[in-house]
């Protein structure tokens, strides 16, 4: 990933129940293309930006969840923690990367994530 995309929106995940309805309607939709990851996970590329569906209840978010990207995974969080943002889940490994979640002072919750 480039220095370019540095604390850029990069990614969005849609908690979602069923994904295979899910999926179905957004490809039918908006003709976005699907890549599943097990049988919880799908990521989507609609032509520009990827995502994802996530039908793991476990794991959802109160709502859509923005990732922003990040070079340097450890110094942002510092940064995020530095200003007021709360760590919601500590940096962990995903395929593809590492990735944090944090609230924001509005109680906003968004991931950053680095391919480092």
């Amino acid at each position: 990933m480039s220095q370019d995309n540095h604390h850029r929106v990069d990614y969005v995940e849609f908690p979602v129940q069923n994904l295979a309805q899910a999926r179905d309607f957004y490809a039918a939709a908006f003709g976005w293309s699907f890549t599943d990851y097990g049988p919880s996970y799908s990521a989507f590329h609609d032509g520009r930006l990827s995502g994802g569906l996530d039908a793991d209840e476990a794991e959802h978010t109160k709502a859509p969840l923005v990732v922003l990207f990040s070079a340097n995974l450890e110094d942002t969080l510092r940064q995020v923690e530095a200003t007021g943002g709360k760590i919601v889940k500590p940096i962990y490994p995903f395929p593809g990367g590492r990735r944090f979640h944090f609230a924001d002072p509005a109680g906003n919750e968004l991931a950053v994530w680095s391919d480092r």
